[in-house]
């Protein structure tokens, strides 16, 4: 967001005040829906209600409501949008996008009632300069620019108000939205997904937590050069902002216009440090949003931020990804399968209903990672071949699977991972590095 982009926009507080906007929202997509199913019987044909629901229209109603509420309800559209990958119609991905890239900011009132709640009323006296603008605003929170009187440059994530006490309502007001749409069948049982989610969200907004999560990940990574943490300041750090040092750098997905090296370089080292997360630290920060990765052009660093989304990795997670890795560099189709519905990333019932299918796609995947060479993430052979065969695992409702949530963390990880290897078009030893790790 640039500086010059006004988007102040007070955030709704409340939890009668948020529910009132989940309502406004609903209203606003039934009004969409009855439209666009009316102009549809008109033209002779015979909609379905997701049809309805997932319109261009909607769409820009939900972003944009999302977007003034922030908090929880905000993260999980993002989660949405990412998560969807190469699934989602390309229109409808692209207006979805903006749920991640578009967040309306504190007007300067609230922002400054914020900062004397949690540093007292002379808080600026701490520094010789504080940038009002914040130079980003996401889900949970803020960040701004300030300066201390002996020179030092911070960064200062400073929490939408609210967003602690809205957290469990957003979700189930989400959840049902899920609900009424029909976009999720009634038989699947969302709750263990839900309550995880809560609590995700709830870790993510104690920034003492964070905090504490930073500190860990700049000592693990201390002395390797291909690695920037901020250190953390936590004298001006508490559950509701937390201080940090500036570290510079681009945003990642601009080096989709440099050299082929650069690209290469950048996500050999994230892909990297995703292995060790999973099976040397056995701590992933679980959250793939590019926002939270940046690039020092001149020293070849991949700086690393935003470490509310941290979570351990269970032994038996770390377990099932080492079993379908090793499965899949043997290129043993069959057990790949096996483990994938053994580790819970399957449903045993959708194998068995759509066994083809699934093979079909397993075999597309297998066929273009083990192409010879470093694998090209631009190479989206497969993409279509799993575009072609998802819809029949999809329209199975009665066999959709939710794997364990611990899973669902890590695996999402790896996606936006995968993601963001595509948007950069990068060329990894994706072979050299799974057999390094699991080794």
């Amino acid at each position: 967001m640039s500086s010059g982009d006004r988007r102040d926009r007070s955030i709704p507080k409340g939890r009668l005040s948020r529910l009132g906007h989940f309502g406004r929202l609903a209203g606003g997509v039934a009004g969409g829906m009855a439209a666009e199913g009316m102009r549809r019987l008109a033209s002779g044909e015979r909609p379905r209600l997701s049809d309805l629901l997932l319109t261009p229209g909607n769409a820009k109603r939900i972003a944009d409501r999302l977007s003034h509420l922030r908090g929880a309800a905000l993260k999980l559209g993002q989660m949405i949008s990412m998560d969807a990958g190469d699934m989602l119609p390309a229109e409808l991905s692209t207006i979805l996008a903006t749920v991640r890239d578009q967040a309306y900011r504190m007007p300067p009132q609230q922002l400054d009632a914020v900062l004397k709640r949690e540093w007292g009323a002379d808080w600026r006296r701490h520094f010789a300069k504080f940038d009002a603008i914040p130079i980003a605003a996401a889900s949970i929170g803020q960040v701004h620019r300030a300066v201390l009187a002996d020179g030092q440059s911070l960064a200062i994530k400073v929490q939408y108000p609210g967003v602690r006490a809205s957290i469990d309502a957003d979700v189930d007001n989400v959840a049902t939205l899920l609900r009424i749409s029909n976009l999720v069948p009634s038989s699947l049982d969302l709750s263990p997904l839900l309550a995880e989610a809560k609590r995700q969200l709830a870790e993510e907004a104690d920034y003492l937590r964070e905090g504490e999560q930073m500190r860990a990940y700049r000592e693990r990574l201390q002395g390797d050069a291909r690695y920037a943490v901020p250190a953390l300041y936590p004298e001006l750090t508490t559950p509701s902002v937390l201080t940090m040092q500036f570290v510079d750098g681009q945003p990642i997905e601009t080096l989709a216009d440099a050299a082929q090296d650069v690209r290469d370089r950048a996500m050999t080292a994230l892909i990297e440090l995703v292995l060790r997360e999973l099976f040397e630290f056995g701590v992933m920060q679980t959250d793939p949003n590019f926002a939270n990765f940046r690039w020092q052009a001149d020293t070849q660093t991949l700086v690393l931020l935003d470490f509310g989304a941290t979570r351990d990795v269970p032994a038996r997670t770390a377990a099932s990804y080492r079993a379908l890795l090793s499965a899949g560099l043997a290129h043993d189709h069959d057990r790949i399968r096996e483990t994938a519905v053994e580790a819970g990333f399957l449903g045993a019932s959708a194998v068995a209903a759509h066994r083809a299918t699934v093979d079909r796609i397993i075999a597309a995947i297998v066929e273009t990672l083990g192409k010879p060479g470093p694998f090209d993430f631009g190479d989206r052979a497969f993409v279509p071949v799993v575009r072609a065969e998802a819809p029949a695992l999809v329209a199975d409702r009665a066999t959709w699977h939710v794997p364990d949530v611990e899973t669902l963390f890590v695996q999402r990880k790896v996606s936006g991972t995968a993601l963001l290897g595509a948007r950069l078009k990068a060329r990894v030893d994706l072979v050299g590095l799974a057999q390094a790790a699991i080794a």
